[in-house]
């Protein structure tokens, strides 16, 4: 028996395949058999010692019952150690109550991963409030990794004109580094939000972008119109060109024809999702914090 293997869930075959090649472990795909009434039949290949679960978990409702389920029948088999690879992880937004009886979906879901393996790590998990991820998932060990180096590696050769732009405040941190890193300049927008797909962005200097190309960089785009304003107001800023750079894309593929119309030249993300945008490849990334489950 291997000492390591990956099982991953359908939707993230591609991915794992190559990240499998790279860390020379087997791969298998969990087979997901959906029942009439909607409950899910799952089954796991050979277990190993150490099982190493990847599965984006964007659209993750079915996703977390067939993790669920797996783990289970990995565990029977005879898996002592459960890793969940979860480039993008689900549930994280909400880590308070705002309103009376609002449950809050981080420590819910946080609680039930950390009942079922033993380490999780993602890729930009989206937090607010929580400084550690840690605290996430009691009792076990978690990483939050950055995509900022295979994102940095992408845009190697960029033109020494281009403004690294981040769309809001929350951006500063890694829009500046990845700025840094790239020898770019770099500005962050100020962001007013006035609903889930009302938003108002100003740049306090918009002349630094005028006959400039422009690079917006965001950690996460759902509905698109945190992305969507700030390219109009780029735009209006006069930017010579505007591309951007998403680590996970959640929006629908035939939102692309939008960013495109309001003059968006090209949309490129990481591979934390399957979605037609996916440039940045993140195998060196987790491969990098997976080594030592090869060595256990």
């Amino acid at each position: 028996m291997s000492g390591t293997v990956i099982q991953c869930l359908p939707e993230g075959a591609a991915d794992a395949a190559r990240l499998a090649n790279k860390l020379g472990v087997p791969l298998h795909v969990v087979g997901v058999h959906r029942f009439p009434d909607g409950e899910l039949r799952v089954t796991v290949g050979p277990a190993a010692p150490c099982v190493i679960l990847y599965a984006p978990l964007d659209h993750p409702n079915d996703k977390l019952i067939a993790l669920l389920l797996a783990a289970e029948a990995l565990r029977r088999g005879g898996a002592k150690r459960l890793v969940l690879v979860a480039p993008y992880l689900c549930y994280m937004r909400q880590d308070k109550a705002f309103h009376d009886g609002e449950a809050v979906s981080q420590k819910a879901i946080g609680n039930l991963i950390a009942a079922t393996v033993d380490r999780v790590v993602t890729v930009d998990a989206h937090l607010h409030r929580t400084h550690d991820i840690r605290t996430v998932f009691p009792g076990i060990e978690a990483e939050d990794l950055s995509a900022m180096p295979a994102i940095a590696t992408a845009l190697r050769g960029v033109d020494w004109s281009t403004v690294v732009v981040g769309p809001d405040e929350e951006s500063a941190p890694w829009v500046g580094a990845l700025g840094d890193k790239l020898g770019l300049a770099f500005a962050v927008g100020r962001k007013t939000r006035g609903g889930d797909r009302s938003v108002q962005i100003t740049f306090p200097d918009p002349e630094l972008f005028k006959g400039r190309p422009a690079l917006l960089v965001d950690d996460i785009v759902s509905s698109g119109g945190t992305l969507t304003v700030a390219a109009k107001a780029l735009r209006d800023a006069h930017a010579a060109t505007i591309d951007a750079v998403i680590v996970h894309a959640l929006f629908p593929p035939e939102m692309i024809k939008d960013f495109h119309r309001i003059g968006i030249r090209s949309v490129h993300s990481t591979s934390s999702v399957p979605h037609p945008t996916n440039a940045i490849p993140l195998d060196d990334v987790l491969a990098a914090a997976l080594t030592k489950e090869i060595s256990l």
